[in-house]
């Protein structure tokens, strides 16, 4: 067992910090199953009671790092621009992040370990998609308290949007048939399911024929 003093008063973010980095690497290195707990206090050089204590375990540990992932996204929607230009920055943050070579992998490590642990995905979609989802939910209520979308289920909304931009390109690149997208074809992947998906929920049918372009 690995033993290490407490972090001095101020540090506990950036011990945390530095035992998340190193999880991640050994989780994308050795998968989860496989990784014991003493190797990743090993790499991150502290105790494994201090493991435990933050985080609960190694589940706990794999959800704080799709938190920590997941936190970019439920702080990225600012009222003060137009929903569309909102949903816009909002979509290409969403799918640069999703489509990098890491969240593939670790994507790739849920869907194949989870049955054997579910705990695993309890975190990943608490920790992740359910996160994303509540937010982007609370955007679509008061963006219809302001008459701007229908009055649908702003979940459903929320889930739609998600659905929208995930695509089919986001299924091949998890299946190794397609290379990571680049910051243009972001851009206009983001642009393209961004507009199909107004189209779908714009209030006014008269406004939705003539939305703005979202990139001038």
């Amino acid at each position: 067992m690995v033993k290490c003093g407490r972090p001095a008063k101020g540090n506990e973010s950036l011990s945390r910090d530095r035992l998340l980095d190193a999880a991640l690497i050994l989780f994308l290195e050795h998968g989860y199953g496989n990784l014991s707990m003493e190797t990743i206090a090993r790499h991150a050089q502290v105790s494994m009671r201090t493991i435990y204590t933050q985080f609960g375990g190694k589940a706990g540990l794999f959800g704080a790092l799709i938190r920590r992932f997941s936190d970019q996204f439920v702080t990225g929607l600012p009222v003060e621009a137009t929903a569309e230009k909102t949903l816009l920055a909002f979509a290409e943050k969403f799918l640069y992040r999703v489509t990098r070579p890491d969240a593939v992998r670790i994507r790739a490590i849920l869907i194949a370990e989870s049955p054997r642990f579910p705990d695993l995905a309890t975190e990943f979609y608490q920790q992740g998609a359910l996160r994303t989802l509540e937010h982007l939910t609370q955007f679509f209520v008061v963006q219809q308290q302001a008459g701007f979308f229908l009055q649908i289920n702003p979940r459903f909304l929320a889930e739609q949007f998600i659905s929208a931009l995930r695509g089919e390109r986001l299924q091949q690149l998890q299946l190794g048939l397609a290379a990571a997208p680049n910051e243009d074809e972001i851009k206009e992947w983001a642009e393209q399911a961004t507009r199909l998906f107004l189209y779908g929920c714009i209030r006014n049918s008269v406004e939705t024929q003539n939305i703005a372009p979202l990139h001038p």
